[in-house]
């Protein structure tokens, strides 16, 4: 009777996942996020949980504030451009930002990023975006998951979420209570879409308009692709500024939802915000995607930033140190619109 041959081994590459590669890419993250480290970070990349120590001179009373984000659908536009170096800073400033306005400071971030296939490459130039932002917002990198799943993701794709944890001592806290009626509303420029309405933009760029990434559009002045992914912008400093002078009573991240949506969350009881449409100027951005898709003023206040990325409400007897202040640092603002008494916590645009 003939042998039985015997069985293949099978090792986890034959399935689809390269340890080896994934190693090396590990070894690579280590090294960036090891230069986003301070003197709080207890340990090294590595370890089954990252370790930080809470500064309790500077926090007396600290409470800690968190939130987690992704980039969503732009990343369709990095794979498109094969530009990786910027969707980890996009995703750095979009968390610090959310934090930031409830008044904390950026302590430490977290990453998870997940592909098909692991490509050294690619998982280094994304990498050294949140390295970057992290450095940039004076938070540390502490740790975060690298996760290949074959079969999961298409080839060439991949997805990027990340975690951020701040501190705020209870009595510095931001969180709108403070607003009252005949409180100025001044918005700061975004960049562009930012991380939010992609979507939509990618719909009217791609598919109702035609363009092509590299594709040179005359009434934006500058290339699809490029357009598309410009980084969204960290507002810390400014609004650093602005709390510890004492002159913002709530802050508002225009993200999803864009401002109808965004500045209702800060609003207390029996309070409304009333926003003078023309007060900005609009991006050409957006000026284009409406007329691409004749979309509705509604829709687009409700889906996109419109070119402003953070409002913040002054009360009108500080203003002018505000303004002083603002003008001192060269941080461009517009005065939007004024908080007025309503029964129903809501935008209205004149």
């Amino acid at each position: 009777m003939p042998d039985t041959p015997k069985p293949k081994s099978v090792t986890y590459a034959d399935a689809g996942v390269d340890i080896s590669s994934g190693d090396r890419a590990k070894e690579r993250i280590k090294f960036l996020a090891q230069k986003t480290f301070n003197r709080n970070v207890l340990g090294g990349i590595g370890g089954f949980g990252a370790l930080f120590r809470l500064d309790l001179q500077k926090f007396k009373n600290p409470i800690l504030v968190s939130s987690a984000d992704g980039v969503g659908t732009k990343l369709k536009i990095a794979f498109q451009l094969g530009m990786h170096q910027t969707v980890g800073l996009d995703l750095v400033n979009h968390c610090v930002n959310d934090i930031a306005v409830q008044g904390a400071t950026p302590l430490f971030f977290l990453d998870y990023l997940a592909s098909g296939k692991l490509d050294p490459q690619v998982t280094e130039d994304v990498v050294s975006g949140l390295a970057e932002g992290c450095k940039a917002n004076g938070c540390a990198l502490i740790g975060g998951e690298t996760a290949q799943m074959p079969g999961f993701y298409t080839d060439g794709e991949y997805d990027l979420a990340g975690f951020i944890v701040g501190a705020v001592d209870r009595d510095k806290m931001i969180n709108g209570q403070g607003i009252k009626p005949g409180d100025v509303l001044i918005g700061f420029p975004s960049t562009g879409l930012h991380t939010n309405g992609y979507s939509l933009a990618r719909k009217l760029f791609f598919e109702v308009a035609g363009y092509k990434p590299t594709q040179y559009v005359t009434p934006i002045k500058d290339k699809a692709g490029a357009a598309l992914m410009k980084t969204h912008k960290s507002y810390l400093h400014v609004i650093q500024k602005l709390v510890a002078a004492g002159l913002t009573t709530g802050m508002a991240h225009i993200t999803g939802g864009g401002i109808t949506e965004n500045l209702p969350r800060i609003l207390p009881k029996g309070t409304a915000a009333q926003i003078e449409l023309g007060s900005w100027p609009v991006l050409p951005i957006f000026e284009h995607l409406r007329e691409l898709g004749e979309v509705s003023q509604d829709e687009m206040m409700r889906t996109f930033n419109m070119g402003v990325g953070l409002i913040a409400a002054i009360p009108a007897a500080k203003f002018t140190r505000a303004k002083n202040l603002l003008d001192k640092a060269e941080e461009k603002f517009h005065i939007i619109g004024r908080i007025v008494k309503g029964e129903h916590r809501r935008v209205q645009y004149t």
